[in-house]
C-alpha cells in the first residue's frame, strides 16, 4: 500500500480499492429483514410491556423479569445458532426458516389472556399464571427471532459488506428498530389503544411470516466457507482468555455498546408508559413518531459522513450528545408546565437529541466492531456480541429502571382504587449517569484509531 493510502486509512479508516458498490437485491434484503425484524423486536422489547401493564398487572417488576429473561434466551440463541450457522456454512435457512416460525410465535400472544390462564388452570393466581405463561412465551419467540435476526442476519451482514461501506450500511440498519417503532406507532397503535391485541399481534405475525418467504427468494449466503472444526471449541472460543487478548480492541468496543445499552434499557422499557402516564400526552405516538423519524435521518446522514470522514470524527461527541439528551430530558421532565403543547415541542426536540446522537454511537462502534471480528468466527462473535448489547444491558438496565420508579412517589389509583407506581423522569437522570461511564472505554478507543486502522490494513 502506498504511503497516501495509508495517510487514507489513518485518518478515515477506509481502505482504498475496497468494494463500495452493493447490489440492490441485498439493498432489499437489508430493507425488508431489518425492518421487519425491528417490528418483532418493537412487540418483544416495547409493546409486551404495555401488554402486561395494562391488562394483567401494573407492578414494573413483572417488566424488568420479562426482559431479562427474554435477554438471557436471546443471547444463548445468538451463541449457539450463529456458530451453528458459521459450522454448516449457511445463513440463508436461519433466516429464512426463522422468520416464518418467529411470526407464528408473535401470533400466540393474542391467546395468552387472564381469560384464557383462568380457564386453563382455574385454581391458579391468575395474575401470577397469566405473567408467567407471557414470559414463556416470550421466551420462546424470542429464541427463535434471535436466531433469525441477531445470529443469522447480523453475521450475512458482515458476511456481505466491507470496511467501505459499512458505515452507510450501518446508518440504513441502525434506523430500523426506530422505524419499525414508527411504523408499529403510526399504524398499528390503535389496535393496542382499543383492547384489540389479538389482531394486533396477528397483523404483525403475518408480516413477519410473509417476510421469511421473501427471504427464500432474494437472499444468496454471503462467501463463507462451510468450517471442520469442533462445535463446542467454537462455542468456547469467545471467553478464551487467549481469544480476548488477541481481540482486545474488539472486547473494548464491546463494553462501551454495553454501557451504552444499560443507559438505554433504563428508561426503554417504560418509555411509552413514561409518556402516557407521567407527562400526560395521551397521543404519544405522534411525539414518539416524530422522535423515531428524525432520529432514522440522522442516523442515515450521520453513516454516510462517517463513512465519509471517519469514525474518530464523531465518536466523542456523538456520545456526550447521547448523555447531555438524557440528562435536559429529566431536567424537562421535572418542570412540566401546564402547557402539553410547550412541554411536547420541547421533549420532541431533546428526544430526537438523544436518540439521534445514540444512533449515530451505536454506526460507529457497530461499524468498526464489524472491520475487526476474526473472519472465521463471524458467527461465534454474533453471540458474543449478545452478551454485551443486549444480556448484560437488558438485565441490568430494567432493574435500574425499576428501582428509580418503585422509590419515587409519583402513582396514581387505577379504576379499581389500586395504588400504581408510574415511571418519572428519574430514570432518564440514571441513563445519563450510567452513559457517563461509556467514557472510559470511549476514550481508550479514540488513543487507539491507530491500531484498529492497522487491523483493517492488514485484512485487506
Amino acid at each position: 500500500m502506498d504511503v497516501e493510502s495509508v495517510k487514507t486509512v489513518q485518518e478515515t479508516g477506509r481502505v482504498p480499492g475496497s468494494p463500495t458498490n452493493i447490489p440492490v437485491r441485498t439493498w432489499l434484503v437489508f430493507i425488508i429483514f431489518g425492518l421487519i425484524g425491528q417490528l418483532a423486536w418493537t412487540i418483544e422489547n416495547m409493546y409486551l410491556n404495555v401488554y402486561i401493564y395494562k391488562t394483567v398487572t401494573y407492578d414494573p417488576d413483572a417488566i424488568a423479569i420479562m426482559v431479562a429473561a427474554s435477554a438471557v434466551v436471546a443471547t444463548v440463541a445468538t451463541l449457539t445458532m450463529g456458530a451453528l450457522s458459521d459450522k454448516l456454512g449457511k445463513r440463508k435457512v436461519f433466516m429464512s426458516l426463522g422468520y416464518i416460525i418467529w411470526g407464528a410465535a408473535i401470533i400466540s400472544f393474542g391467546y395468552v389472556t387472564t381469560d384464557s390462564i383462568s380457564a386453563i388452570l382455574p385454581g391458579a393466581n391468575v395474575i401470577v399464571a397469566t405473567v408467567a405463561a407471557i414470559i414463556l412465551v416470550d421466551c420462546v419467540m424470542t429464541f427463535i427471532g434471535s436466531t433469525a435476526n441477531d445470529a443469522a442476519f447480523q453475521a450475512w451482514v458482515t458476511d456481505v459488506t466491507t470496511p467501505a461501506n459499512r458505515g452507510k450500511v450501518e446508518g440504513l440498519i441502525a434506523t430500523m428498530p426506530l422505524l419499525g417503532m414508527l411504523v408499529v406507532f403510526g399504524v398499528l397503535d390503535s389496535f393496542t389503544q382499543q383492547g384489540e391485541w389479538k389482531t394486533f399481534f396477528l397483523i404483525i405475525g403475518v408480516i413477519v411470516i410473509l417476510s421469511g418467504f421473501l427471504g427464500m427468494i432474494l437472499i444468496k449466503d454471503g462467501p463463507i466457507q462451510k468450517k471442520d472444526s469442533n462445535y463446542l471449541q467454537d462455542l468456547l472460543h469467545g471467553f478464551k482468555r487467549s481469544t480476548i487478548k488477541e481481540n482486545t480492541l474488539l472486547y473494548v468496543i464491546f463494553a462501551a455498546v454495553c454501557l451504552l445499552g444499560i443507559a438505554q434499557q433504563v428508561f426503554l422499557p417504560y418509555f411509552i408508559i413514561y409518556f402516557e402516564f407521567f407527562i400526560g400526552i395521551k397521543d404519544y405516538a405522534i411525539l414518539l413518531g416524530l422522535v423515531l423519524l428524525l432520529s432514522s435521518i440522522i442516523s442515515v446522514i450521520g453513516g454516510r459522513l462517517v463513512d465519509r470522514y471517519g469514525k474518530k470524527k464523531f465518536l466523542l461527541s456523538s456520545l456526550l450528545f447521547y448523555i447531555i439528551g438524557m440528562f435536559i430530558l429529566f431536567v424537562l421532565g421535572r418542570t412540566i408546565s401546564g402547557d402539553l403543547t410547550l412541554t411536547f415541542i420541547f421533549t420532541l426536540i431533546f428526544a430526537v437529541l438523544m436518540m439521534g446522537s445514540y444512533l449515530v454511537s451505536m454506526v460507529i462502534l457497530n461499524s468498526m466492531a464489524r472491520d475487526l471480528l476474526p473472519r472465521s468466527y463471524i458467527g461465534v462473535f454474533s453471540g458474543i456480541r449478545m452478551i454485551f448489547f443486549i444480556l448484560i444491558p437488558m438485565v441490568i438496565g430494567p432493574f435500574i429502571g425499576s428501582t428509580v420508579i418503585n422509590n419515587s412517589r409519583s402513582t396514581y389509583v387505577d379504576a379499581f382504587g389500586v395504588l400504581q407506581s408510574v415511571p418519572t423522569p428519574e430514570i432518564f437522570l440514571a441513563g445519563s449517569i450510567v452513559g457517563v461511564f461509556a467514557l472510559i472505554p470511549i476514550y481508550y478507543l479514540i488513543k487507539r484509531m491507530g491500531t484498529y486502522h492497522e487491523t483493517i490494513r492488514n485484512q485487506k
